[in-house]
This record gives structure tokens, C-alpha cells and sequence, in this order.
């Protein structure tokens, strides 16, 4: 059971979760469609201030890590949340200028903010303790089902708040979210490791990466937020290609991204429950029920159906491969291997967020779902072999 104080610094951690994706959702909801009114003729670069933001916080997450490690936690995630106030300034003054360079490179100090900020969960860890490890990161994503109306009406409502330069009210909007994200941080109370933690021998990062449990919770998590983000990255662009308005495709990413952090409420219950590697199985095969729904149709239903699953899927899968990730290290192992982690993800992701415009422009929303499936696929037998493994360990006793 966890005291008082303890569900107090969850909860503020939550509620910085929150405001870190409501500026993530602000920056996938608009950002595409403000490069369209930056750039020329040739639109394939649309999705590049997106592949900015998660490039920033692959190269960022390593040093984050290490950062906090010599500073610690709180101390960190306010220095995060200041780059990130500052990326958001230039975005704004990116977009009164019309320059779409100045735009994708506040989008990547923003995507620097979001790598000091996915340390949140691991933090959550620190104040719960490993017996409640599932809880505790599902409590703090659990945040996210707030970001999901938040940052796409924040986006929508605020689009034209500033005319004749649309989208400006939305990044000075984020300004505002990390201002509240620095309040909420100066209250939380989170654990220094011991020092006989960090005197602890520590392994050479090969030999932790080479265990079976490491490469299946990597996996799990590098895929299902790869998958998530082709996908997502592309869905504004398909939308309105498609003939929908901007104002659906704001919908489709709200509902997304509820979907994405709502099942976060019980995820970690389902964790203790059933196991890692079940979860992550399910969340991958929801990950093809999402692409099969995308390719049956280009209707609005379609978009809201196939979106909603491929949130489904993210939560399982990168809730089951977080906590797998932290079995797998020594407490003197932390900030190289959640680094490393992290790394792995949010390159992923970049590279991801990257292919899905230029997948997108030249061949089409079906080659941006098929793309998905092959990395889907791989979860799924992982997961299958690790479990009939398992069983076979468990029958040799």
C-alpha cells in the first residue's frame, strides 16, 4: 500500500504527464498543418516539425538521464520543462515570421521538454517502490486521458485566436501548460538513490541488453510507439486529403490519445494479474485489428475506430514493456539502462514520424498501414515464444 504522501507526488506526476502530452497532442494535432501553410508547393516535408519533436527527444534522452542522475529527478524535470517553454516562444515567433526551419527547430526544443518528461514514469517507480511498479506507471500515464481533450480542443479553439496567423494562440498555449507543468513540479517528493545504490558493481551495458527479458520489453515499446506514431503522424494529412475537415482530424487524435492513456487506469492491475508478456501480446494484436480497420475504408468512422484501437495498443504495449524494463537492471544500472531505453524508443520513433509523411505524400494512407504490420508481427511471436518458454520452465520445475 502506498501512504499519503506518496499518492500526492503520483498524482502531481500525473498532472505533469497531462500537461506534457497536451503539448504533444497540440504539436500532432497543428503541426502539419501549419508547415502546410509554411511550406511551397511540395508538401512531403509537412510531417518534418513532428520527426523535429521526437528527434529531440531521442537525442535528448540519454543526457537527460545521465543528467538527473548527478542532479536528480526534480531538479531535471525543471530544466526539462524550461526547454521546453522556450521551444514552444519560437515556434510562436516561428509562425509570425513564416519560417518553417525556425518552426521545425522549436518543435525539436519541445521534443527535448518531452525526453526529460518520460522520465515521469520511471520517477513514479522511485516514489512507489518495485512492489507497486505496475500502478504507479500506469497511474502517472493515466495523465494522458486529460492531455487527450485538452491539447486537440487547446489546438482547435485556439487555431484562429490570433489571426491573420493561425495556430499562433496554440503554441503561446503551450508556454502556459509547461508554466503550470513547473507549479506542480516544485511539489513533488522524489526519492535520491542511496549511495550504497550507486556503489553497487554495475554490469557492462551489453550483457544487460542481451537478456531475453530486455530485447522483448525494448521491442515492445520501440514498435508500439513506432507503430503508433506512422500512423498517427500521417492521420491529419489522410484526413484531409481524404476530403474531412481539420476539424475531425482534431476529433480522431482526441479520441486517440484517450484511448492511448484511458486504459492506463486498469493497465497496471492487468499487469499483476495476467503478465507482462500477455499484455504486450494483446496490445500487439490490437495493433492489427487498428490497421485492418484503417484498410477496410476512408470513412470518418474508420479513422475514429482505427485510431481508438491503435491507442489501446500503445498503452499495452508500452505499459507492459516499461515495467518488463525494469526488471531487467541493478539500481546502480538505472540511468544508463532507462537511457538507453529511452534512446531506443524515441529513435523509433523519429525515424517512424519521419517515413510516415514521405510514405504518405509519394504512396498513400494503405502503404502507411501496411508498413505497420511487419513490426507487429515481430512483437507478437516474441511474446509467444517468451510465454511458451515460460511454461516450459515452470513443467522442468
Amino acid at each position: 500500500m502506498m501512504d499519503g504522501r506518496t499518492k500526492l507526488s503520483i498524482l502531481l506526476l500525473a498532472g505533469c504527464q497531462a500537461l506534457m502530452n497536451s503539448t504533444t497532442a497540440i504539436m500532432i494535432s497543428a503541426a502539419a498543418l501549419v508547415s502546410l501553410t509554411l511550406l511551397g508547393s511540395d508538401k512531403s516535408l509537412a510531417t518534418l516539425p513532428v520527426t523535429a519533436v521526437v528527434t529531440g527527444t531521442a537525442l535528448a534522452t540519454i543526457p537527460a538521464s545521465l543528467f538527473m542522475r548527478k542532479v536528480g529527478r526534480k531538479f531535471g524535470f525543471l530544466f526539462g520543462v524550461s526547454i521546453g517553454m522556450m521551444g514552444a516562444a519560437i515556434c510562436s515567433y516561428a509562425i509570425w515570421i513564416g519560417s518553417f526551419w525556425g518552426f521545425a527547430v522549436g518543435a525539436m526544443l519541445v521534443g527535448m521538454y518531452t525526453a526529460f518528461g518520460n522520465y515521469y514514469r520511471f520517477a513514479a517507480v522511485d516514489v512507489a517502490g518495485q512492489a507497486n511498479r505496475g500502478k504507479a506507471v500506469s497511474y502517472v500515464l493515466a495523465g494522458g486521458v486529460i492531455a487527450g481533450f485538452l491539447g486537440p480542443q487547446i489546438a482547435s479553439r485556439s487555431a484562429e485566436l490570433i489571426l491573420p496567423f493561425v495556430y499562433l494562440g496554440s503554441y503561446l498555449a503551450i508556454v502556459v501548460l509547461c508554466a503550470i507543468a513547473m507549479l506542480l513540479i516544485s511539489f513533488v517528493k522524489i526519492p535520491r538513490i542511496v549511495a550504497a545504490a550507486n556503489e553497487e558493481g554495475q554490469r557492462p551495458l551489453l550483457e544487460i541488453v542481451k537478456q531475453p527479458t530486455f530485447i522483448i520489453a525494448a521491442l515492445s515499446a520501440m514498435f508500439g510507439y513506432g507503430v503508433m506514431s506512422l500512423v498517427m503522424t500521417a492521420t491529419p494529412l489522410a484526413m484531409v486529403g481524404c476530403g474531412h475537415q481539420p476539424g475531425d482530424s482534431f476529433n480522431v487524435i482526441s479520441w486517440h490519445v484517450v484511448a492511448m492513456f484511458g486504459p492506463s487506469f486498469f493497465t497496471g492491475s492487468l499487469v499483476n494479474r495476467f503478465g507482462e508478456f500477455r499484455i504486450i501480446l494483446i496490445g500487439a494484436l490490437l495493433g492489427v485489428a487498428s490497421i485492418t480497420v484503417s484498410l477496410l475504408g476512408l470513412e470518418l468512422v474508420n479513422f475514429y475506430v482505427a485510431l481508438i484501437l491503435l491507442g489501446v495498443a500503445w498503452n499495452f504495449m508500452f505499459i507492459g514493456g516499461t515495467t518488463l524494463v525494469t526488471t531487467t537492471y541493478r539500481p546502480s544500472e538505472t540511468a544508463k539502462v532507462q537511457g538507453l531505453n529511452e534512446f531506443l524508443v524515441f529513435g523509433t520513433v523519429a525515424t517512424a514520424s519521419l517515413m510516415s509523411g514521405q510514405l504518405q505524400e509519394r504512396f498513400g494512407w494503405e502503404v502507411v498501414n501496411l508498413g505497420a504490420l511487419p513490426f507487429l508481427g515481430v512483437v507478437i511471436l516474441l511474446a509467444l515464444w517468451n510465454m511458451v518458454a515460460a511454461r516450459r520452465r515452470v513443467a522442468a520445475g
